[in-house]
């Protein structure tokens, strides 16, 4: 059977199509979610895109948390379903409490896009068995509130048990501590990052590489053999 992944879609989104075709050229079926369905629709993996949920407004990703769709989000991810959360995606993953840490604005306090280098960290979660640790990578950058922070404990934890699975190379775009781009929880089945890999899947568009198709791939390898 074709692996389901569905795409959860805001007021406010701006890249759920991208999302469900990066899916679709994986080899995955993508399935379009509304957020405010609390139905996954038996999905195998959920994906929360990337845009300005709600506008942004109070704070980044703390309205679109309180989505209908979310609790059910929650409660699956907990329970071992594989969650990834891109840019925007990130945010609510950090207000639901599925990621630790939070986001702030840039340090420079303009929005920023541009072709991000990263060097992926970890290679063992459900979204990144597809590359190597250590592996330097190019993924498409875009956003106004990427900067990552927590308090000096939960950093000093992150880094010890391996759980930063990306880490800005050559600039920090956003001032984000650590040089983090995208963090996974203990278990390995959620993970957020700032950068766009579904930007990154056919070489005609983004970067013109296929760097971010790994994220997509990754996933289906683990549905198809789980």
């Amino acid at each position: 059977m074709t692996a389901r992944i569905g795409v959860v879609t805001f007021p406010g989104s701006l890249d759920d199509r991208d999302t469900q075709r990066a899916i679709r050229v994986a080899g995955a079926e993508p399935v379009a979610l509304w957020h405010k369905d609390r139905s996954l629709k038996q999905v195998d993996a959920v994906v929360l895109c990337g845009g300005f949920s709600y506008g942004d407004y109070l704070r980044a990703g703390a309205i679109a948390r309180f989505s209908p769709v979310m609790d059910t989000v929650i409660e699956q991810a907990k329970a071992g379903l594989p969650v990834l959360g891109i840019c925007n995606g990130f945010q609510i993953l950090t207000e639901a409490h599925l990621l630790p840490g939070g986001m702030l604005g840039n340090d420079h306090l303009h929005f920023i896009c541009r072709d991000q280098k990263l060097r992926v960290e970890n290679a063992d979660t459900a979204w990144t068995t597809d590359y190597t640790a250590g592996q330097e990578i190019h993924i498409p950058l875009k956003n106004m509130d990427g900067r990552y922070v927590a308090d000096r404990y939960t950093l000093d934890e992150l880094e010890a048990e391996g759980r930063v699975a990306f880490r800005y190379l050559d600039f920090n775009p956003n001032g984000s501590l650590n040089d983090i781009a995208g963090i996974t929880n203990e278990a390995g089945n959620v993970v957020g990052l700032m950068p766009h890999p579904e930007h990154a899947v056919e070489s005609l568009i983004g970067t013109g590489r296929t760097d971010g198709l790994p994220f997509f791939t990754s996933i289906l390898k683990k549905l198809v053999n789980a």
